[in-house]
């Protein structure tokens, strides 16, 4: 679940609506779905061990978190950033029509196979979505809005057709698309800007960097000291920002960012964040 508190900073600019897709997690109709089907290791964010497909130890049987309000002091701090961008819900409910697994547990391998392929399609449909917002892309708004009907219908598919998709090739279509879209809003960004696309970046001095327009597409930011950063334009896109410090600085106008990415890095009430995003609550004030 969103370790997340309504009070996002404004941007600077209007990003225009987005589609209503049910793209925001709503974990009262789903049968806890992330708690059971995808596995972690004890590490900085699990405090223990488990395999794909074994419920959590603390998933209650009303699909709740036990320790939901204790995630980061009990060695969760894994669960807060995870978003399946609703793919929880459509799963639960239009997949597999409200059958929960407990009830089903030949069914129940089933829904858990097609909840990572499902929560790849969401994902690629908030992206989608919010290239469909921006201005300088707008030569490509059709395919655009191709891409994202033909993926909206991907997730109606039967749970079948879903654990037979070829998500990699869908993906690398769509990534295209999303690839063109930042091209053109970057080109937009005076001056000489930073492609830094892949890079490792991991625990760089970046405070106070003049970053508009930069390419940080799967950028490796853990720990990176990015205070008062200038992130304006910037393509975020798979980029790691875990524990990132990003205390104040300017993401308004960047492209591709999640609240995931946002709840895993560290930030202040300083620290501008784009409207479709809300502060972390974990953040300080």
């Amino acid at each position: 679940m969103p370790d997340t508190a309504p009070g996002g900073a404004p941007g600077t600019a209007d990003p225009g609506p987005r589609p209503d897709l049910g793209l925001r997690a709503d974990c009262g109709s789903c049968f806890g779905l992330c708690c059971v089907a995808l596995p972690f290791a004890a590490s900085a964010d699990f405090a223990i061990d488990k395999d794909a497909g074994k419920p959590c130890p603390n998933l209650q049987p009303d699909s709740r978190c036990g320790i939901h309000a204790e995630l980061r002091e009990r060695g969760f701090s894994g669960c807060t950033v995870f978003d399946c961008f609703g793919a929880g819900q459509k799963v639960s409910q239009v997949t597999f029509g409200g059958q929960d697994w407990r009830g089903s547990p030949r069914g129940a391998r089933q829904m858990f196979d097609v909840f990572p392929v499902m929560r790849q399609l969401h994902e690629l449909l908030w992206y989608l979505a919010e290239a469909l917002t921006l201005d300088p892309a707008r030569p490509l708004h059709a395919d655009l809005r191709d891409a994202l009907e033909k993926t909206e219908r991907l997730t109606l598919g039967s749970a079948e057709e879903l654990s037979a998709l070829d998500v990699p090739a869908h993906r690398g279509e769509v990534n295209a698309l999303l690839l063109r879209s930042s091209e053109l809003v970057r080109a937009e960004v005076p001056g000489r800007r930073k492609d830094r696309r892949g890079a490792d970046l991991m625990g760089a001095r970046l405070k106070g960097a003049d970053l508009r327009g930069a390419n940080l597409r799967g950028a490796l930011l853990i720990a990176a000291d990015l205070q008062g950063a200038d992130l304006r334009s910037a393509d975020l896109i798979g980029a790691d920002l875990r524990d990132a410090d990003l205390r104040g600085a300017d993401l308004t106008g960047c492209i591709f960012l999640t609240q995931a990415q946002a709840n895993a890095a560290k930030g202040d009430g300083a620290t501008r964040l784009p409207p479709a995003l809300t502060r972390p609550s974990h953040w300080k004030r």
